[in-house]
């Protein structure tokens, strides 16, 4: 008993009864005060001694190893030890904010500075691509930035992106250069439509190139310019070459977008090429060019602004969903093997348009800026100069009522058509 209480090492078995004479009796009642004073006080420890750090990396629950390393940031060190410090409070709401980006009420009047934060957040996080949640998400972007999230969009190919993100893409606002080249979206398809909102009422650069365009198409596409002056009305640029079913009729309809300074209608199923460039010269003061204009290569229409990188996520989620196609080598080998006749062509690949354009006549005009910077004319110059003016004037004044009066009758009987009525109407 005596060792038992001089050891110091000893392991505290709990309270100790004795029973005598048929009652029980604590014996450690009695030695409490004997241990008090033999035992030496321990040091007090926060966490158990097998106790580390974790770092939750063998978990099987990913859920638990978010919040464990969620708000840290791990590096090494040289020697190759862990580091960890504490992320900001303005980061983790930041992260906070964008995995929830999609229930915003309203982003107006919030900073730009820390909304392109935001936005890169809800990128990086993919939010964008979620097919309820993104498209909700963009429209607040939108709606409160408009060209800081895009102002230039290039979908030239990309007429997988179009079919499965129609609704993001109609909610860009201020778009100044849209590129819709090789898409064979036709006259019916629903963003045509979209082009003639007052949402793209800023877009001067417009490339339709390839699309199975046809008079109708174009007619319904300038119908609100012709009859309301809204829609495309500030369209300085637009190529509608390789659309063969535009004829001189359609090119017609072109003569409503005054401000036009640069169009290419090469490989369209012109029949009169020399009087459509008459009129174009007569009406919008565009003249034919000789060379290929720099102004229709493709590299000067490139997708900018913050959601630049979401374009690019789109088409790689449409991509792999598209990619199990091993179906259709073995379907195809199957109508081989049955003595079906196999296909010449792959879906999905068109001819290539280039061959024709560049056999045919390129058609590409441009407008002729005033030449005003020739220094000042001499006197005899300018005499000569001011009585052709006044012969020019004398004669092109009857010439000038008599257009203007037959321009008058044909606007009221071509602008305000029944048809362009009807177009109006359906919008």
């Amino acid at each position: 008993m005596s060792y038992y209480l001089n050891s110091e090492n000893h392991l505290d078995s709990g309270p100790i009864y004795v029973r005598e004479n048929g009652q029980l009796h604590m014996v450690n009642l009695a030695l409490d005060d004997v241990r008090s004073s033999l035992q030496k006080p321990r040091p007090f420890r926060l966490f158990p001694k097998g106790f580390s750090v974790e770092l939750c990396m063998n978990r099987e629950d990913d859920t638990a190893q978010k919040e464990k390393t969620d708000h840290f940031i791990f590096t090494y060190t040289r020697e190759g030890n862990l580091r960890y410090s504490a992320k900001s409070l303005f980061s983790l709401v930041l992260g906070f904010i964008s995995d929830n980006v999609d229930h915003i009420d309203s982003l107006i009047g919030f900073p730009e500075q820390i909304a392109e934060k935001l936005f890169s957040a809800a990128e990086a996080r993919q939010k964008f691509t979620e097919p309820g949640a993104g498209l909700r998400a963009l429209q607040k972007f939108t709606e409160a930035y408009g060209s800081l999230v895009l102002c230039s969009l290039c979908l030239r190919n990309r007429y997988l992106v179009i079919s499965e993100k129609l609704e993001e893409i109609k909610s860009f606002r201020e778009l100044t250069c849209l590129d819709l080249s090789c898409c064979k979206l036709g006259d019916e398809h629903e963003l045509l439509e979209h082009l003639t909102n007052e949402a793209l009422s800023s877009v001067t650069q417009l490339r339709l190139k390839d699309n199975c365009l046809s008079d109708a198409g174009v007619r319904k596409m300038t119908a609100p310019v012709r009859v309301m002056k809204r829609g495309l009305e500030n369209l300085s640029l637009l190529d509608l070459s390789c659309n063969p079913e535009i004829t001189d009729a359609g090119i017609g309809y072109l003569f409503s977008f005054r401000k036009l300074n640069c169009l290419d209608i090469s490989g369209t199923g012109l029949k009169d090429v020399k009087a459509v460039k008459h009129k174009l010269q007569t009406h919008i003061g565009l003249v034919h060019s000789k060379v290929p204009l720099k102004e229709f290569d493709h590299s000067n229409c490139k997708t900018e602004g913050w959601a630049d990188q979401i374009v690019l996520q789109w088409e790689r989620v449409t991509l792999e969903a598209m990619k199990p196609q091993e179906t259709l080598e073995s379907r195809r080998a199957a109508q081989h093997f049955y003595g079906k006749r196999a296909r010449t062509e792959a879906p999905g690949k068109y001819p290539p348009t280039e061959a024709h354009t560049n056999s045919s006549e390129k058609l590409q005009f441009y407008k002729e800026k005033a030449a005003d910077c020739h220094g000042p004319l001499s006197k005899h110059e300018a005499l000569s100069s001011q009585e052709s003016k006044s012969k020019k004037r004398a004669f092109e004044e009857p010439e000038k009522e008599q257009s203007s009066s037959s321009q008058s009758s044909k606007q009221k009987y071509v602008c305000l058509a029944v048809e362009d009525w009807d177009l109006l109407n359906s919008y």
